[in-house]
């Protein structure tokens, strides 16, 4: 094809999927079935990992928990039971420990069979100044919110490609599109999720692997008690998201085959003005905006792996 007919090709399909995207911004868009899918979601101990598994129950879905708190993967898999899973599993799973995801995954494969949605959710934050965070937390937020990531979709995505069926979903952060002053390396871990699960939805696009689809999700702080103590300055602009508010959206990103799903609507705009904008007057927006103290009153959860 010569470049008049490609580069033609280009600008109709261009304008279409414009239209398309303005029509469907007032028209729902229809929702997959997802019953009978067996989904896997880490960090289903409590938070949004825990209302994820019980919006995944009431669709009749088949649910796989893992958490390191089995008291509260217990729970969870009572309230999911209750809300309509058909079958609920719950694994403790560490899923900074590559050999552990390894042989938990093994075990979900042999005792429930093949993930057909993964819901990477489990994260942590240390919520200290680069230079005051201990290399081990260091370490260790890069091993539970980035590289946990790669070891399961190593562990379930084989089966995903061999029938082209199947959901990844990636529980990443706004702070993976933008930096933010005292989280330096909870923002690289979520800059390099984000990253991730593009780079492979794209691998899986090249493939012909159509059929399995990529879901990143980018909220703000969700009031779980993750961020406990951080202050938004503008909270009518960005607002610190209600748990139920954030899950619906969710759930409904993954019923609709959504890419990017991004909360509240205003960090559209923001990440959009932070790549057009001059250095200068993108930190001058940012301090207008208070992301330079946003950590200053932080508190956070003295509990382990956690979810946002």
């Amino acid at each position: 094809m010569n470049f008049i007919l490609e580069t033609l090709q280009v600008l109709l399909l261009s304008l279409w999927f414009n239209i398309e995207s303005f029509i469907y911004f007032f028209l729902p868009m229809k929702k997959k079935n997802v019953a009978g899918e067996v989904v896997l979601i880490t960090g289903a101990g409590s938070g949004i990992g825990r209302l994820m598994a019980q919006e995944f129950a009431a669709l009749g879905t088949v649910l796989v928990l893992w958490d390191i708190n089995q008291d509260g993967m217990k729970e969870t898999a009572r309230l999911a039971k209750e809300g309509g899973a058909s079958r609920v599993h719950y694994y403790t799973c560490d899923c900074s420990d590559k050999t552990e995801v390894y042989r938990v995954a093994d075990q979900v494969k042999r005792e429930v069979g093949d993930v057909t949605i993964l819901v990477n959710n489990a994260g942590i934050v240390t919520g200290k100044k680069f230079m005051d965070a201990p290399d081990s937390l260091i370490e260790k937020t890069m091993e539970v919110n980035t590289m946990a990531h790669f070891w399961t979709y190593k562990a379930f995505l084989p089966a995903m490609v061999a029938n082209n069926h199947g959901h990844l979903v990636s529980i990443a952060s706004s702070a993976g599109l933008i930096g933010v002053n005292g989280l330096a390396d909870y923002c690289a871990s979520k800059f390099a999720a984000v990253g991730f699960a593009e780079s492979v939805g794209l691998e899986l696009l090249a493939l012909g692997k159509d059929g399995v689809k990529t879901t990143i999700v980018c909220p703000y702080f969700i009031n779980t008690g993750m961020f406990d103590g951080c202050q938004t300055k503008w909270p009518s602009v960005l607002p610190i998201l209600d748990p139920k508010y954030a899950v619906k959206k969710i759930i409904n990103a993954v019923l609709t085959d959504q890419v990017y799903l991004l909360m509240p609507r205003s960090m559209y705009l923001i990440t959009a003005l932070k790549n057009i904008l001059p250095m200068k007057q993108g930190i001058l927006l940012g301090q207008y905006m208070g992301a330079f103290n946003l950590m200053d009153s932080f508190r956070g959860h003295s509990r382990g792996q956690k979810q946002e």
